[in-house]
């Protein structure tokens, strides 16, 4: 969207505002100045999104943006911006948007719980995945940041870069690759399950 001169918008509606309570408006004028509202609320509605997402990359608590936005509780500000903010999967209205985020966190919940009941043996895959010999230059990239990720204590962190290594375990590596692929398998399904779980309890 082509941003507008909000201050020009305002002033130009509110003179025929005015105008057309003291009777002195024609239609064209109206219809003008109803146009030019429509501009401004597209832009403020443009603006919203990221201003929010400002506040919350530099620390705002979404309780803390509650007042801010007119609504009364954490859960009705975020719900807010999901509203507002582009989609980036296609849905076209605000509740599709809230449902598809709604869905892709059920997921991620119950990635996160299945990786960390299965910690020991995530981390013994990685391990071997990340040592595997004879990698060309770009699966020793991939490998080496399934190292460092080893190393870090959130067992979740592990599953992109597993994903990523698979491609470069083929062919000299096929069983290791597939046992990953199960893997990538495995936590695919339950995304779906979750969010098709989340899904019916929302009709």
């Amino acid at each position: 969207m082509t941003e507008v001169d909000p201050g020009a918008l305002v002033q130009g509606v509110r003179e025929a505002v005015l105008a057309a309570r003291d009777g002195g408006a024609g239609a064209d004028r109206s219809l003008a100045a109803l146009s030019a509202l429509r501009a401004l609320r597209d832009q403020l509605g443009e603006w919203e999104p990221e201003l929010i997402a400002a506040a919350r990359a530099g620390g705002a608590s979404w309780a803390a943006l509650a007042p801010a936005l007119g609504v009364a509780s954490r859960q009705a500000a975020e719900r807010r911006y999901l509203r507002l903010r582009p989609s980036a999967t296609g849905e076209t209205t605000g509740e599709a948007r809230v449902d598809a985020e709604r869905r892709r966190r059920a997921g991620d919940r119950a990635v996160a719980d299945w990786a960390r009941r299965n910690a020991a043996v995530l981390r013994r895959l990685a391990a071997e995945a990340s040592a595997a010999p004879d990698l060309d230059p770009a699966g020793q990239e991939s490998a080496d940041r399934l190292g460092v990720a080893l190393g870090e204590d959130d067992v979740t962190n592990l599953l992109p870069p597993l994903a990523d290594v698979r491609v470069h375990l083929q062919p000299r590596h096929a069983a290791l690759a597939d046992r990953v692929g199960e893997i990538g398998e495995h936590t695919d399904r339950l995304r779906q399950n979750a969010a098709g779980q989340r899904r019916g309890r929302s009709r």
